[in-house]
Order: structure tokens, then C-alpha cells, then sequence
């Protein structure tokens, strides 16, 4: 008796594994129970980073990521430029993957922050088969505060630990591509004095400053970034990005800066509350345009 082999058209095949693909729809921890690196207790809101992710509707993801480091000066987490980005992803066909790390305010120093970025795009590239993601278009982004420690995994990363037991620490935490909005990037004179302090404590040294002056430790592999400032930020100074991309093109590494004449800091989408499908892009900031053609340019979004 001869066997039925029924051959499925590709497209009935993909929406298929779409339907069976298990994603995560809720917030999650980072790192696996009682092994948090650096931990100074075990409470959730405090010591315990995770992700909460937002994925695109099904079937109109481009298979690009993004993780999301909100701003708040190393001492807080705003909401607004966290989830509000993650949905304006989604609609772009991105998935925006909404870090909670450790913060200064909890008695937290560098490297603990650090560690919590590295460790979310390794869970993300390690995860990429089975959220159906790139593991080739994993980027960072970060708004503030949270920009430092984009820029931080924009500038130290490395390739992963092979002799390690845990199979998400043996991926490489490099990200693919950055997005900079308003960020605090050096740890010097024009640094932002509380996330510094949140971040290195009181009395830093000097090599640790210069260690987290991102603007000094960009090479020629660096990610490729988009980044923005309004030129009145009273709270980070627009020399940041400026130096951020100096360095940049210095190395020849893909870039693209766009700076506003006036908005202030901490503006995010320009509003609050973004909804699906419901949101005028008119009432968004001009930077949502720009970085939404950035995107397409380098193939991370929907092209429609």
C-alpha cells in the first residue's frame, strides 16, 4: 500500500508554523531563577530584570527586533518610552521587546545595568528560531538615560561565552542596529549628573568614566545608529549625540543624526497612551517619520 504524501504550498506551510510558534505574552525574567548576576536581593520590582515583549500582528512581522531600554536617569524607568515605542514598532512590523533593569535607585552600579541589556539581546537572538525572528536584525534602542545603556551594548559587546553551561549566555550580545533618542552618551563634562551618579556612583574614576563616555569607545564596528536631540534639551546636553555621531563617521560607521531646534527632553512620541491603529501619525514627532524611513531603508520594516 503506497503512503499518502501531502506536500502543503509554502505559504499554507508558514501560516501554519506562524499558528504554532509559541511566543511569550507577558512579562518575563532575563535570567533563569536565582541566577541574576549581581544581585542584591531577590524582589521582583528591584532585583529581578525582564522583558515584556510586543509582537506585530500575525503574519505582518518583517522578523526584526528591537530591544527598548526606557530613560528615567538610572534611577527610574518612564513608561512612555517603553511600551508607546513597542506599539509604534509593531505597526512597523518590528518587534519591541521592553527592558526593566536594574537601577541606581536600588543601590545598583555599573556593570549590573550593562549585564541586563547584553543579557536581553542574547535572550532575543537566542530565541529567534522559535519567536520567528532575525537573528541577523536583533538592534537596541533607548531614549535618556536609557540611550546610555543602549549606547553601552551599542559599544561593549562580545561574542559569547562557549564554555558557558547556559545555552543564551553562549550567544553573542553585539546588536545589529541602534536608535538614539535624546541620550545621555558620556560619562564627562557634559554627562547628565544624575544619571552618572545613579549609574558610577558618587566618585567615579577616571578610567571608569572614560570607560562609559560611549562617545570614546566607538570602532569601526559599531552598529549602524539613528539618533536625534532638540538642540534646548536643559536636561542632556545635544553635545552628546553630536560627539556620539562625530565618532561615528570617524570610523566610517553608518549613521544618521537629526537635530531639532526646539522640544526640550524626555518628548518620546510627542504624546502619550500610543494605540494600535488608532493613533494620527500627524501627532507624533518628526523624528517617528525619519526613523520610519530609516527603517525601511535598511530593510528592519514593512515596506507599505
Amino acid at each position: 500500500m503506497k503512503k499518502l504524501i501531502l506536500i502543503l504550498p509554502l505559504t499554507l506551510t508558514l501560516a501554519l508554523a506562524t499558528i504554532s510558534a509559541t511566543l511569550p505574552d507577558k512579562e518575563f525574567p532575563i535570567y533563569p531563577d536565582g541566577q541574576v548576576p549581581l544581585a542584591l536581593g531577590t524582589d521582583a520590582n528591584r532585583d529581578v530584570p525582564t522583558l515584556t515583549p510586543y509582537w506585530p500582528a500575525n503574519g505582518q512581522g518583517t522578523g526584526a527586533a528591537i530591544v527598548i531600554c526606557p530613560g528615567g536617569g538610572y534611577g527610574g524607568l518612564a513608561g512612555h518610552e517603553g511600551r508607546d515605542y513597542a506599539l509604534w514598532l509593531n505597526e512597523r512590523g518590528i518587534a519591541g521587546l521592553v527592558l526593566k533593569y536594574r537601577l541606581g535607585s536600588a543601590n545598583y552600579r555599573h556593570p549590573a545595568m550593562m549585564l541586563d541589556v547584553q543579557r536581553a539581546i542574547r535572550v532575543a537572538r537566542a530565541n529567534a528560531a522559535e519567536w520567528r525572528l532575525d537573528p541577523a536584525r536583533i538592534g537596541v534602542m533607548g531614549s535618556s538615560a536609557g540611550g546610555h545603556l543602549a549606547a553601552t551594548a551599542l559599544t561593549h559587546f562580545d561574542a559569547g561565552d562557549a564554555a558557558a553551561a547556559d545555552d543564551i549566555a553562549r550567544v553573542g550580545c553585539r546588536p545589529d542596529f541602534g536608535i538614539l533618542c535624546y541620550a545621555v552618551i558620556s560619562m564627562g563634562p557634559n554627562t547628565h549628573g544624575g544619571s552618572r551618579a545613579n549609574l558610577l556612583g558618587q566618585d567615579p574614576t577616571p578610567e571608569l568614566i572614560q570607560l562609559l563616555s560611549n562617545e570614546l569607545q566607538v570602532t569601526k564596528d559599531t552598529p549602524p545608529t539613528f539618533i536625534w536631540h532638540n538642540a534646548d534639551d536643559g536636561a542632556v546636553k545635544v553635545e552628546n549625540s553630536l560627539d556620539f555621531a562625530a565618532a561615528l563617521s570617524s570610523n566610517k560607521v553608518p549613521f544618521e543624526l537629526h537635530v531639532y531646534q526646539r522640544g526640550g527632553h524626555g518628548q518620546g512620541l510627542g504624546m502619550r497612551n500610543y494605540e494600535l491603529g488608532k493613533t494620527d501619525p500627524a501627532k507624533l514627532l518628526p523624528w517617528t517619520l525619519e526613523l520610519k524611513n530609516w527603517l525601511k531603508l535598511r530593510g528592519l520594516s514593512r515596506q507599505d
